[in-house]
């Protein structure tokens, strides 16, 4: 979960704030950056459908073998596709 060099610093407001719809398909991309509702590392790079939201944070259905499983990510670690 570390950066590269040129990667290191203050992470954008923009990212920080993104809006997304109920429906969309994001990517799960952690920010090491931000702790707030940082998911399990297993799921990095998974692919997953927004269902609603959850405070500041977001509901994201990712399938992971054969099941469906529900996280909680805070939209810095969610990019859209």
């Amino acid at each position: 979960m570390s950066k590269t060099m040129r990667k290191k610093g203050k992470i954008s407001l923009s990212k920080y704030f993104q809006v997304f719809k109920e429906g969309q398909k994001v990517q799960l991309m952690a920010e090491s950056a931000v702790h707030k509702g940082m998911y399990r590392p297993r799921f990095y790079g998974k692919t997953g459908t927004v269902k609603g939201k959850q405070g500041n944070c977001y509901q994201v259905s990712i399938k992971d073998k054969n099941k469906e499983k529900l996280l909680v990510v805070h939209p810095t670690h969610l990019k859209k596709i």
